[in-house]
């Protein structure tokens, strides 16, 4: 770390090395879009070396990377945002064992409501359930007061609510689960 910190090339690809597939599914999970994700992870490992040398706290890194990579994830969702081609999120071939109807027709379920929300509110779902950060260490991570992280982190625990509700009234999803 230190020696990337002095600008050697070398040590910094190592570094980026044992960091990019955890980067890379974290955009995914923000972006829903492999191409995005993929651009995402470039465009925050290049803010990264370029701002290396400013980290005070090596121990910080890894929330100092991660909050790289969601504000990088921001910028590249609403760069494109009216072009993303929305790709699953829910990988059902990591399934152990026989993976039952009524499960997995929860998981398209919520897949196709966490697919529906905002990009802001997808975050915060990812960063406290997939990521299991505390509320400090997610409002750190986006750089924002613990307030409006745990207020965004209700509003979009409320949004995901909401659109599970709008597809078993729409009548695609009943509300014991299974389609009609």
């Amino acid at each position: 770390m230190v020696r990337a910190q002095r600008g050697d090339r070398e040590s910094f690809g190592v570094l980026a090395a044992a960091w990019i597939g955890r980067l890379y599914n974290l955009a995914q999970l923000l972006l829903d879009d492999a191409d995005l994700a993929e651009d995402a992870v470039q465009e925050a490992l290049i803010v990264t070396w370029r701002d290396l040398r400013g980290l005070r706290d090596p121990e910080r890194f890894d929330p100092w990377l991660r909050r790289i990579l969601v504000r990088t994830a921001f910028r590249v969702a609403n760069g494109e945002r009216h072009r993303i081609d929305r790709a699953r999120i829910v990988d059902t071939s990591m399934a152990i064992g026989p993976d039952p109807a009524g499960a997995l027709a929860d998981r398209d379920e919520i897949d196709r409501g966490f697919r529906r929300l905002k990009t802001e509110y997808r975050t915060v779902l990812v960063l406290h359930h997939y990521l299991g950060l505390s509320d400090d260490e997610g409002a750190g991570a986006l750089g924002m007061p613990v307030g409006t992280y745990k207020s965004r982190l209700h509003r979009a625990t409320a949004s995901m609510r909401a659109e599970l509700e709008a597809d078993a009234r729409s009548g695609q999803r009943s509300p014991a689960g299974a389609v009609r």
